[in-house]
């Protein structure tokens, strides 16, 4: 393509991994942030390339063990008081995208950009000179009882449909890939295809860096609105041929400017990252009852995950770290919790747990890519190229109907 001004708005994963990919097919690309780069989920999050995660959060299965987590205030899942009558129609959404029928729709989509971001993952490493980070050490799901993982199984059918590796296993093979799980955990599911990257924040800041060495400029600057002209898009005095909004939990936002109302709401994620050396972690460990993982990254052992739908202004409640990581000690009991680092952090997430990926209603110049929830990190090089190919005029490698803009 003919050089172009692209301003991209987000330096978080999704953000910088578009701009490079812009800036590889010879446009001029700007990226602005409110903080800089990796700053928010894309700094705090697992690590995790969960490529076999096809299923949607929005499922019958999180339906029926919502009730008891919602119970416990330090549970997997918290709604606070203050905040339910807010996030009422949200909950109500994802409910109707509970029901079998949408869930099946939303799998087909889910696993087509998976699939497309798996592909697109080391072809995109290699470019930017960061494939030394990438990791292969898989993942190894766990459960405590027979009825758990019997429960489960209908979840790996789904994955297998989609010829997703997995490997059932008993507790003395659980006990070979990983030492030191308690007994408790009788049953476990080990998935080669999962992969991670040694340090998500590193990861953001070497793309910005590559970004940087390209020729592009990322600058900070809080933007809030947007304004379509006759032949590109106006932030408030500033213009440009095309806008990308990748811009985390608060793209909702932006996209109001443009009279775009997208329900997303903010899964509020902790984590404790413990000293390198706190357990001698050989894959990441997924307590999928308890709805938090444990991972290795070159800045330590990190405890994380949980979801609290409590939006972008309440104070942390760190709480909830402290009762993940009490958790993980008493399933890991060689595990040292002392000298952690505690953090929070914005997820962005959409009720039928796909992401918003094509043009605003309001303008083809402007691309909306967020909502990824969980799944930021592992769809970033999939995103990428999509993200790309809608600025670029060019036919995107995937159906992006389940993404679109105007499915609410």
């Amino acid at each position: 393509m003919s050089a172009t001004e692209v301003i991209v708005i987000g330096a978080g994963v999704v953000g910088l991994s578009a701009a490079l990919v812009l800036q590889s097919r010879g446009a001029q690309v700007t990226v602005l942030d409110r903080e800089g780069p990796a700053a928010g989920a894309s700094a705090g999050n697992a690590g995790a390339f969960a490529f076999s995660d096809i299923l949607p959060l929005a499922s019958p299965g999180i339906l029926r063990k919502a009730p008891r987590w919602l119970l416990d205030p330090l549970g997997p899942l918290s709604v606070p008081p203050a905040y339910a009558l807010r996030i009422a129609p949200w909950m109500f959404r994802f409910w109707r995208a509970c029901q079998p029928g949408r869930v099946a729709q939303s799998t087909v989509a889910q696993a087509a950009l998976m699939e497309l971001s798996r592909t697109s993952l080391t072809p995109f490493l290699n470019a930017t000179s960061t494939a030394g980070m990438l990791r292969t050490d898989g993942n190894l799901q766990l459960y405590e009882s027979e009825a758990e993982f019997r429960a489960s199984l209908p979840c790996w059918q789904a994955r297998d449909d989609h010829g997703i590796a997995y490997r059932h296993m008993t507790a003395e093979e659980m006990a070979e890939i990983q030492p030191g799980i308690s007994p408790r955990f009788t049953h476990g599911t080990f998935t080669p295809g999962w992969h991670s990257i040694s340090d998500p924040k590193d990861y953001v800041l070497a793309l910005a860096e590559r970004f940087q060495q390209g020729g592009g400029r990322i600058e900070r600057a809080d933007v809030t609105t947007l304004a379509a002209t006759a032949d590109g898009v106006d932030l408030g005095g500033r213009r440009a041929g095309h806008v990308v909004v990748a811009a985390g939990a608060f793209s909702h936002r932006i996209a109001r400017s443009l009279g775009d109302r997208i329900p997303l709401e903010t899964e509020r994620g902790y984590n404790t990252t413990l000293p390198p050396g706190a357990f001698d972690l050989r894959t990441q460990l997924t307590f999928g009852g308890h709805g938090f993982v444990v991972s290795s990254l070159d800045s330590g052992i990190r405890v994380g995950g949980a979801v609290e739908l409590g939006g972008l202004s309440a104070p942390p409640n760190y709480k909830r770290a402290d009762a993940m990581l009490q958790k993980a000690k008493t399933f890991l009991p060689e595990l040292n919790t002392e000298g952690g680092e505690q953090w929070m952090g914005f997820r962005p997430s959409l009720p039928d747990s796909l992401p918003v990926i094509g043009p605003s209603p309001a303008s083809p110049r402007v691309i909306y890519a967020f909502g990824h929830g969980h799944l930021g990190l592992t769809q970033s090089a999939g995103t990428s190229q999509l993200v790309a190919d809608l600025v670029t005029g060019q036919p995107p490698a995937i159906d992006l109907t389940p993404f679109s803009p105007s499915r609410f």
